[in-house]
């Protein structure tokens, strides 16, 4: 990708370090019921993860509900403390992070030149746990994530290798697409659509609240395609390099519920998906690649 390196120090940008515990307060413990918090986020409101489906697999489509007790938030920011390097952690520091660094600001410009008085969120990296965010406490087992309560993205780049590894999507495209569905959650945030899709949960079953999450993920897909179609560099130039298209559909490809679910050795129950399969993913993330319009997003007035 063509990015530019905006990667200095600023107030949007901060490195938690090592979390020193970890776990959920209030949920219970990790393990496949712990993680399954980021699985079904806007039941309650709380976290909301690409890069969690991966980490999941099928088995824990079936494990809760969504009336099950999640992260209490926990109303505070981790203190900085000490990370593998040594001394205090300094974000977009190593390759990956200077990498995201250079995403996410990158995204600032899109939304900024889009939405009037855009709300910037804050890129939180972290190395195994988080503890004390908007949401609670949090494991890197859990794929990047947004929660609402602090605008804050939160990331362990270590999830980028098990991207590659594990899931065979690999380059740096497929890693900008994580971290852009991200922020394409905070733009459901600040624009109302968080709020209004949360109420309808509370009032929905479980399968209709599930249908309303595929279709949040999907928006954000198509977001992170608008951020694709629109991002420059310095020098005019789009983001977007030759490959870099076909990297960012085989990371989507990778995470849709049905091609989880098969791999896992589960046959898909669609009423349990709640990220959409491979197929709609990829749909929506091109939508937004090709028309560079979020108008053209809107995932609950159409067929999905």
């Amino acid at each position: 990708m063509r990015l530019d390196d905006d990667s200095g120090l600023g107030d949007d940008i901060r490195d938690l370090g090592r979390g020193g515990g970890g776990g959920f307060s209030g949920g219970g413990g990790g393990g496949l019921g712990g993680l399954l918090f980021a699985l079904l986020p806007m039941l309650l409101g709380r976290k909301m993860g690409c890069g969690t489906i991966l980490i999941l697999g099928a088995a824990a489509f079936f494990l809760l509900g969504p009336g099950a007790n999640m992260l209490s938030s926990g109303g505070g920011t981790a203190d900085p403390a000490v990370d593998s390097r040594g001394g205090t952690p300094v974000a977009c520091d190593t390759d990956a992070e200077r990498f995201a660094c250079s995403v996410f600001r990158s995204t600032h410009k899109v939304w900024g030149d889009l939405i009037n008085g855009y709300q910037k969120p804050r890129l939180n990296f972290y190395s195994q746990s988080a503890d004390n965010t908007g949401c609670g406490s949090a494991s890197s087992a859990m794929g990047p994530f947004y929660c609402p309560a602090d605008k804050g993205v939160y990331l362990d780049t270590d999830f980028f290798n098990e991207l590659d590894s594990k899931f065979g999507a690999a380059g740096d495209a497929a890693q900008a697409y994580v971290i852009t569905h991200e922020v394409g959650h905070h733009i459901q945030t600040v624009s109302g659509i968080s709020d209004q899709v949360r109420r309808a949960q509370q009032r929905a079953s479980q399968a209709e609240g599930n249908a309303l999450q595929v279709r949040m993920e999907l928006q954000a897909d198509c977001y992170a395609g608008v951020w694709a179609a629109r991002a420059k560099n310095s020098a005019g130039q789009s983001v977007l390099e030759a490959g870099d298209m076909e990297e960012a559909m085989r990371a989507a490809n990778a995470i849709g519920d049905d091609t989880l679910m098969r791999s896992a050795g589960q046959r898909p129950v669609p009423e349990s998906f709640t990220h959409g399969t491979s197929e709609q993913r990829m749909t929506w993330l091109r939508r937004g690649l090709q028309s560079g319009d979020p108008r053209q997003c809107d995932a609950f007035g159409t067929n999905i």
